[in-house]
This record gives structure tokens, C-alpha cells and sequence, in this order.
């Protein structure tokens, strides 16, 4: 009798499939909002093949110390505001690579010299490249209704 109970009779998605999904969107999310803030030649790593520490990476560039202390903050405050809880951050006072650690979503912000000099999309090259959607570009529709 007792074994009749022990199977489930509702199939559920298995713990890494949501864990996938969830983790995509956050990347595609900070992707998002590094763009916001000008960041420059925006890279996501789908690390799950290569690494056994994170499912992503996001990679860009910034222009100065300023802008990539701009795009940490825009990402770590929406991240909060989503209740995203952020694991680990280094580099915010020197602006030169600033690390946001969300767990499954590892953000890298380069100035960039620094980016060049330590090459993270070559040293990862085997992980796949996530394809980052580009800004919408404005149709004469939408800029007939911006001036309505």
C-alpha cells in the first residue's frame, strides 16, 4: 500500500529546464539595460558547457570609468527592484572591470583597454555565443506617432 503513494501523478519540468529559462532572461535583461546606458560591443557567453559556475556571461565594453559604473548601477538596481538578489560585486570604485555576480548570470563591465588586455571572449571561445537583439529601429510609423 505504502509504495502506491509514492509516485506523483503531475509530471513537473525538471528543475534545470526553468533554471535555463530563467537564466537566459536574466542575461537577455541585463544585456537590456547595459545597452541603456551606452555599453558598448555586448557579448553573452552561454556558459553551461564550458563552466560549471555560471550559466552566463554578459560582456561589454564602456567608453569611461563613468559610463561602466552607470551601466553596474541601472543592473544592480532593476535587478533589485525584479528581487534579484546579487551574490557578489567587485571593481565599482576603480570602473575598470566591474563584476556583478547574480549566481547564474555573471556580468563583466570593461573599460575598454581593460577588456582588450584580458580577452574573456577569447579565453571562453568554446562557450556559444547568445544572440543579443538589436535595438528597434525607428519605422516612419512610429516616428509619425512620436510627432501626434
Amino acid at each position: 500500500m505504502c509504495g502506491e503513494h509514492t509516485k506523483s501523478s503531475r509530471t513537473a519540468l525538471p528543475v534545470e529546464k526553468e533554471a535555463d529559462i530563467d537564466s537566459r532572461k536574466k542575461a537577455l535583461r541585463a544585456a537590456e539595460l547595459a545597452k541603456e546606458r551606452k555599453a558598448e560591443d555586448l557579448v553573452i557567453l552561454d556558459m553551461r558547457k564550458v563552466a560549471n559556475f555560471c550559466d552566463y556571461f554578459v560582456i561589454c565594453s564602456a567608453s569611461s570609468s563613468r559610463r561602466a559604473a552607470a551601466i553596474a548601477e541601472l543592473i544592480e538596481e532593476t535587478f533589485a527592484q525584479e528581487g534579484l538578489k546579487l551574490k557578489a560585486s567587485q571593481g565599482q570604485r576603480e570602473g575598470m572591470w566591474i563584476l556583478l555576480d547574480f549566481g547564474d548570470v555573471v556580468i563583466h563591465i570593461f573599460f575598454e583597454d581593460v577588456r582588450a588586455y584580458y580577452a574573456l571572449d577569447r579565453l571562453w571561445a568554446d562557450a556559444k555565443r547568445v544572440n543579443v537583439p538589436k535595438d528597434r529601429k525607428k519605422t516612419s510609423r512610429t516616428s509619425q506617432a512620436e510627432r501626434s
